[in-house]
Formats: structure tokens, C-alpha cells, sequence
């Protein structure tokens, strides 16, 4: 488990190979361009890629929509003749009849294949157009429909010839304060409002309501006419569905294209030498283990290479990650959060993995839920196995085991009440943890010291982690580490003794923790800043000292911290013992099948809820209480290099 070092290169070739150049770095695969900023030339291809996963997506909706409803009748709609298409004949008509060959992307070229991703992402333009309109119209309708059906066009003729009319919607009080000398018809009258229409001028103080573009009927006819559109439409797009998969090969070519013009933009020609050398170059990043088959690469095509370490201050160094196959399990998670460790931080994947899946059992907390995401993670690697397990579903897996076995020894099965649980589940719980064998008073008193206890052995392991690293460097700032280890385990005795101690459980404020506690604080205080003057690094602990100070209070904060794991998993405990409270009395007569429907939905909206409080609270000590400790930003770029597919 570590973070592989880079290389900085360089490559430089003769300008008029640059794009062989490229197309032999995407078959190399293991170089990582500097990025910078993207030229207009990068624009169109993006525009190309965007539109056809637009495509995509409207048709992935369409898709989703038909297989709930009943197919839409088709409309007939020009389909790409295939005759045509294969003689390589451009054709407007890109769609054909219902008997003609369906869309081939291998048959037409570049500029014709764009064609249907531009009229499906036209559709879905007219399409959104017309759903505004008819939103538009329907407010419209509710506005002033109180007014009845009336031509604004009338109102605005008779305002014409001299008489102008305004409408007005006023309250009691405001209407009985009218001037007498106005001229009005009251249109109609409700508990607290009165609607007139006013001759002549405007009202003081009051607001006419806005004239309707045309009347309500003709806003109704016009809403039915966009129906029809939207109808036609729709069936349009329900007729292409089968050519989701031509977008989907055109998606993996208008990707290639993209990273292809991107790395193109950012080649850069050899300035001051002769113009008929003509050269130019490219820079970026390699695993230094990658190195020679780059060099390789180099040698055959006649490049000219260099290789560096990276800068310190380099900031754009992309991060690769080796582990085991075991803690490659962690990367789904990472992936879908979108942090990477910085090229210069440490990688703490493997602790990362071990207590996630710890907290997961926690927080989940129920056997009878770690056995359904076993079972669904088993269904699927059977499904699966033939082409390949996706990490995933072993993630799952873990997961699912981790938490049956906390649930299994916490004596938790769909918080059922422990006299309903059969004798075994009883037996095999863990005494220390579990209500079956022990008052609940002492089961949550021990829970506590173990969710505690858990945050003093994580946060020493981040701190035990710096201090070898500050021994490795020969700097005294080890004795910062050592510092902060003294205050984290004074401050896990302040913390039990406030929250933990009762009378079911007496656990005494030390005196010893505090003096660690005291010693540590000095330590970190004179050693924190240390970069090999002691007296410097006093000087800006004096200059910091509330960010010093305040330091003990976070501290605190991180320990106690810890405790979302037992309130967590409690709150998940209690939803599930109510859902089976409410539930219960219908499983005996004849409301069992309701009894039955609240089961299930309510113990998988609890499993829901568990997987938000999982993503929310366990990911959440490891990556800011944890990364913090540790010195971990997540700062980092990935590591992704110029390829066909990413390595």
C-alpha cells in the first residue's frame, strides 16, 4: 500500500509527426498530460460529447418511461437508409422506413454519424420548449381564470377608442375605502376579496392585474395542440430507443476524440530554433515504474525524452494508488466521493477500509440487514462470476458480513424484541454488547466506551503514523506527535468521565490524565512549528496561541465524536422496533396483508436511511477526524493517463 512516485517528462517530436506521436502515447497508455487551460480548439469535440450523451440520456428516459406505461404508438418518422449508408452516401433522411436497415455507426462517417445525436438532442430542445410553454399557459389559466373567459384583444380595443379598463383584485377594507367618484362594475365578491373592473383611470395605491395574452379558451386550445406535439414527439423518441446501442459505441468514440484534441492542445511548439526543424512538445507525468516502457516508446519512434523528479512545490503531480486486491475493495467508495490523496500525503487506504467496514456494522447494526446485503452481494457474483466480479459487489459482500456479525453479537434481528427471538440468536450474542445477556443500562454504558475507545485507537494510529515518519526524517518534531498522543489520551479519560460515568458505571477523572494530558499540550506547543530551530517554533506557537489553545477543544470534539456511531445505530434499532410495534397487531387478523406491506416498507426505508448514515457519519471519521489527525487534505489528483483505457 503506498503512493508510487512520478516522473515529470518531456517529450519532443517534429511538429508534422504530432499526431502519430499522440496516437502511439494513447497505445503506450501510461503518461498523464499536464493539463492547462483548454483552447477553443478542444470546444467543439467537448460540444460533440456532450450532445451525444444529451442523446443518451433522453433516450435512457424514454426507455425508462415506456417500460412503466404502455408503448406509444409509432409515428411515421424518416429513418437512415441502409443501402444508403453502406455506399457511403450522406442522407438527410436519417431515418428511413419501419422495413430499412436500422441506424449502423459503422457505416457512415464521422459527420453523418452526428446526425442523429443532433436530431434526438433537437427533440428533446422542442420537447423542454414546449413543456415551459405549456407550464406557462396552465399558470396562466389559474391566474385568471377567477376573471372568466374574456378576449384581452376586446380590452385593449376598447382602451383604444378612449376608455381605458383595468382589472383589479382588492381586499374588503380596500374597496370599501374606495373614492366614490370611481367608475366600476364589481365582478364578483368573495369573503375577503372583490374583484372590479375600473373605467377611466388607474387606482391610487393599487396594482391592476396584468392582461392575459389571448383568453382562456384559446390558451386551453393551444395547450391541447402542444399535447399533441409532445405525443408526437415522444414517439418520435420511443422509436429510436433501439439505437441506444450505435449512441453508445458513438459516447466511447466522441470520448476518445475529446481526450485526443485535448492532449493535441496541449502540445506546444519549440520556440527560437530554425522553421524548417519544426518541433514541438509535450509534458506530464509517469509512474516511475512505467518509465521504461515510455522509454521504449520513445527509442522506436525517434522522440527525444527527459525525465525529472517533480518539483516540491509542483502542485499538478496526480496521485497512483498501489494496493492489495483486499483494499481495492475501498475504491468504489472513494471513486463515488472523489477523493484522492495528494502526491505527497500518505495513502491511508488499508485503515481507511478497516474501520469503514467496522462503522458499517455499527451503524447499520442488524443481522437479519447484513444477511439480505449478503445474499443480494452473493446473487450477484453467481450472476457475475463468469465475466468478472465487479469490486462493488465484493465490497458488498464485506459490508454484509461485517454487519451480521455485529448484529449477531449485539443480539439485533429486524429489532424484534429479544422474548420473540428464539433461544440460539440469544446464546451466540456477545455478552458485553448485548441486551439478552446483560441490563440494557450496562449494554449502552459499554457500547459508549467502545465507540470511544474505537476513536482513541484510530486517532493514535494517524499520530503514531506521523511520529515515525518525523523520526525517518531526523526532526524533533516527533516530540509534537508524541505531544498530541498525550493529550488524546488524557482527553479519552475526560471524555469517559463525563458521558460513560454513572451509577451504573463509575469511571474517575484521573489525575495522571491530566498531567498527560498538561505534558502533551507543552510538547505540542514548543515542537509543533519546529523546522530546526525550537526557538522559532515557540515563537509561532506565541503567535497562534488561541489557534494553540483551541487546539485541546478539537481535540475533544474528535473524541466525542465518536459517540454518532451508538446514537446512530441506536436511531436505527428504534425505527425498526417501531415498524414491527405498528405492524404487529395486523399480522394476527385480517389486516395481515397490510401488516405485511408496512413490514417491508418500512424496514427498507430503515435500510435506506442506514446507507445515507453510513455514507454521512462513517465515511465521515475517516476522512476529516481521521485524514485531520494524520495530516491528510485530499488534496490529490488522480492519476489518469492518455490511453485507450485507463490502466
Amino acid at each position: 500500500m503506498a503512493i508510487l512516485p512520478m516522473k515529470k517528462v518531456c517529450l519532443v517530436v517534429q511538429e508534422h509527426s504530432q499526431n502519430n506521436a499522440l496516437l502511439k502515447l494513447r497505445e503506450a497508455g501510461v503518461l498523464h498530460i499536464e493539463k492547462r487551460a483548454s483552447p477553443e480548439s478542444v470546444a467543439k469535440s467537448a460540444e460533440q460529447k456532450n450532445k451525444v450523451e444529451s442523446a443518451i440520456g433522453l433516450l435512457s428516459e424514454t426507455y425508462k418511461k415506456r417500460k412503466k406505461s404502455s408503448p406509444v404508438s409509432a409515428v411515421n418518422a424518416p429513418r437512415v437508409s441502409g443501402a444508403g449508408l453502406r455506399r457511403g452516401r450522406r442522407s438527410t433522411d436519417i431515418y428511413g422506413t419501419e422495413e430499412q436497415e436500422p441506424y449502423s455507426l459503422e457505416a457512415v462517417n464521422a459527420a453523418s454519424r452526428m446526425e442523429l445525436p443532433d436530431y434526438i438532442v433537437n427533440i428533446g430542445r422542442e420537447r423542454k420548449s414546449l413543456e415551459d410553454r405549456m407550464f406557462h399557459l396552465k399558470k396562466e389559466i389559474i391566474r385568471i381564470e377567477n376573471w372568466g373567459d374574456f378576449d384581452p384583444a376586446a380590452v385593449k380595443e376598447i382602451a383604444g377608442l378612449g376608455q381605458p379598463v383595468y382589472l383589479y383584485e382588492l381586499t374588503l377594507d380596500a374597496f370599501n375605502r374606495l373614492d366614490k367618484e370611481v367608475e366600476y362594475i364589481i365582478k364578483a365578491s368573495e369573503k375577503n376579496k372583490v374583484r372590479i373592473i375600473v373605467f377611466g383611470k388607474e387606482l391610487e395605491n393599487s396594482t391592476p392585474v396584468i392582461l392575459p395574452e389571448k383568453s382562456i379558451s384559446a390558451m386551453r386550445r393551444e395547450i391541447d395542440e402542444i399535447k399533441l406535439e409532445l405525443e408526437e414527439l415522444n414517439a418520435k423518441l420511443n422509436n429510436l430507443v433501439s439505437r441506444m446501442s450505435a449512441l453508445k459505441k458513438e459516447m466511447i468514440l466522441a470520448t476518445m476524440a475529446y481526450e485526443f484534441e485535448s492532449a493535441a492542445a496541449v502540445v506546444e511548439k519549440v520556440e527560437e530554433i530554425p522553421e524548417n526543424l519544426g518541433l514541438c512538445y509535450l509534458t506530464g507525468y509517469v509512474p516511475a515504474e512505467d518509465m521504461s516502457e515510455l522509454r521504449a516508446t520513445a527509442v522506436d519512434n525517434g522522440w527525444a525524452l527527459s525525465a525529472v523528479d517533480p518539483a516540491e512545490d509542483d502542485e499538478k503531480v496526480p496521485t497512483k494508488l498501489k494496493n492489495s486486491k483486499f483494499v481495492n475493495l475501498l475504491n468504489p467508495i472513494t471513486d463515488f466521493l472523489g477523493i484522492t490523496p495528494g502526491y505527497r500525503e500518505v495513502d491511508i487506504s488499508a485503515w481507511f477500509l478497516i474501520f469503514f467496514c467496522i462503522y458499517f456494522g455499527m451503524i447499520f447494526g442488524d443481522a437479519a440487514y447484513g444477511l439480505i446485503l449478503t445474499l443480494a452481494a452473493v446473487f450477484g457474483i453467481i450472476k457475475t462470476a463468469k465475466k468478472g466480479v465487479p469490486v462493488p459487489l465484493q465490497m458488498l459482500f464485506l459490508l454484509g458480513i461485517c454487519n451480521t456479525a455485529w448484529g449477531i453479537a449485539t443480539c439485533s434481528w429486524f429489532g424484534v424484541e429479544l422474548d420473540l427471538l428464539p433461544q440460539v440468536p440469544r446464546d451466540i450474542s456477545l455478552s458485553y454488547i448485548s441486551t439478552a445477556k446483560r441490563d440494557s443500562a450496562i449494554v449502552d454504558q459499554n457500547l459508549l466506551i467502545f465507540c470511544f475507545s474505537l476513536g482513541l485507537l484510530q486517532l493514535t494510529i494517524a499520530h503514531v503514523r506521523c511520529l515515525f515518519s518525523c523520526i525517518r526524517l531526523k526532526s524533533l518534531k516527533f516530540l509534537s506527535e508524541i505531544g498530541s498522543l498525550g493529550m488524546i489520551w488524557g482527553m479519552f479519560n475526560v471524555v469517559l468521565w463525563l458521558i460513560v460515568s454513572n451509577d451504573a458505571r463509575q469511571i474517575p477523572l484521573l489525575p495522571v490524565s491530566l498531567y498527560i494530558m498538561g505534558g502533551g499540550f507543552i510538547l505540542n506547543f514548543v515542537f509543533a512549528s519546529y523546522e530546526g530551530s525550537i526557538g522559532m517554533s515557540i515563537l509561532n506557537s506565541c503567535k497562534n496561541f488561541i489557534s494553540v489553545v483551541l487546539g485541546i477543544a478539537n481535540i475533544f470534539s474528535d473524541v466525542m465524536s465518536y459517540i454518532r456511531l451508538w446514537a446512530v445505530g441506536l436511531a436505527g434499532a428504534s425505527i425498526a422496533n417501531t415498524v414491527n410495534t405498528m405492524a404487529g397487531p395486523m399480522l394476527g387478523n385480517f389486516l395481515i396483508f397490510i401488516g405485511i406491506i408496512l413490514l417491508v416498507f418500512g424496514h427498507g426505508l430503515n435500510l435506506i436511511l442506514n446507507v445515507l448514515s453510513v455514507l454521512v457519519h462513517g465515511v465521515r471519521l475517516n476522512i476529516l477526524e481521521f485524514s485531520s489527525h494524520i495530516g491528510l487534505s485530499w488534496s490529490g489528483i488522480a492519476y489518469k493517463p492518455f490511453a485507450e483505457k485507463n490502466k
